[in-house]
């Protein structure tokens, strides 16, 4: 089974991107037949940013990123939001790819779950 995770807020000032990513390592350790995809819309393509410094002790939305990437997720970052917020040309976390609304219906069409952060 698909399960499709939209994130939609930035990486830091709420827990929305840190509780999808950490529902995404929990789907992935737990349910070896689950195909975790992620789609990062809005302000989330931040996300996708490498180099983040977090203060010791607090989540880094690239780790976990990185962790669930490793792990087999797919990741796409919504272009038209990237281009919005002057991230389209920039590096990303290895694994990201720039993708459109077309990918993201596919997705939500072939998923068994879509949930929305």
């Amino acid at each position: 089974m698909d399960v499709l995770l939209i994130i939609n807020d930035a990486p830091y000032g709420s827990e929305k991107a840190y509780n999808a990513l950490r529902l995404a390592m929990a789907l992935q350790r737990e349910h070896e037949g689950v195909r975790v995809r992620i789609f990062l819309l809005a302000d989330s393509v931040t996300c996708a940013l490498p180099g983040q410094a977090t203060p010791q002790g607090y989540y880094n939305i690239e780790r976990m990123l990185r962790a669930v990437i490793a792990k087999g997720a797919e990741v796409k970052a919504c272009g038209s939001c990237s281009e919005a917020r002057g991230v389209a040309k920039l590096a990303l976390i290895d694994g990201v790819e720039i993708s459109d609304m077309s990918q993201l219906t596919r997705w939500v069409v072939e998923s068994g779950k879509t949930l929305t952060f």
